[in-house]
């Protein structure tokens, strides 16, 4: 069975074959990619995938109202948590984000409906031959990036808003010859 090249190793198959490029329109696992894909700037997809239930954990299973109330005594607790990331930075961001997602949702009546309006509502599929064909960003993700961050989002340059959307399948960029390519 032949799969996009990135999910060679053992650790990223079942993600590559279960998850990545499915289309979500729920928001609260939107916020889940959301928050893992800005802990993953700097790093590898890999790295946070291993952490991804210890930040279930750490980020009340990623609810954005409880994260909303965070305060700075919580960003202390998660500064020593070793299960996660501890990038200060990162860790505020998840606050900051929080509270940006439910005011889209507030203005919008959900976050997916909102992200998804900047691909037409529908998942733009590619015909990427090799990983070498798949950019970093696009002319959809940059337009995101900048209107997220209008709306206070931390986090969403447009190679991680990119990412964001290739997870979440807005985007297909599965091999053309990998298996998924058709079931996405």
């Amino acid at each position: 069975m032949k799969r996009c090249e990135w999910a060679e190793r053992e650790s990223m198959i079942e993600y590559h074959d279960k998850e990545w490029g499915v289309p979500v329109y729920d928001d609260k696992l939107q916020f889940e990619f959301l928050i893992l894909e800005g802990a993953q700037a700097g790093l590898s997809w890999e790295t946070v995938l291993k952490k991804r239930e210890n930040y279930r954990k750490a980020f009340s299973n990623f609810d954005p109202i409880k994260i909303s109330k965070y305060t700075k005594k919580d960003v202390e607790r998660l500064i020593k948590n070793e299960g996660i990331i501890r990038n200060r930075l990162k860790i505020e961001a998840v606050i900051t984000n929080a509270k940006a997602f439910l005011e889209v949702k507030r203005k919008f009546g959900t976050f997916s409906k909102y992200i998804w309006n900047f691909v037409g509502g529908n998942p733009i599929t590619n015909k990427r031959k090799s990983i070498k064909d798949i950019p970093a960003t696009s002319k959809e993700s940059d337009e995101l990036s900048k209107a997220l961050k209008k709306r206070g989002f931390k986090f969403v340059g447009s190679t991680i808003i990119y990412a964001h959307m290739q997870a979440t399948g807005m985007v297909n960029d599965h091999e053309v010859d990998c298996f998924r390519y058709k079931e996405v």
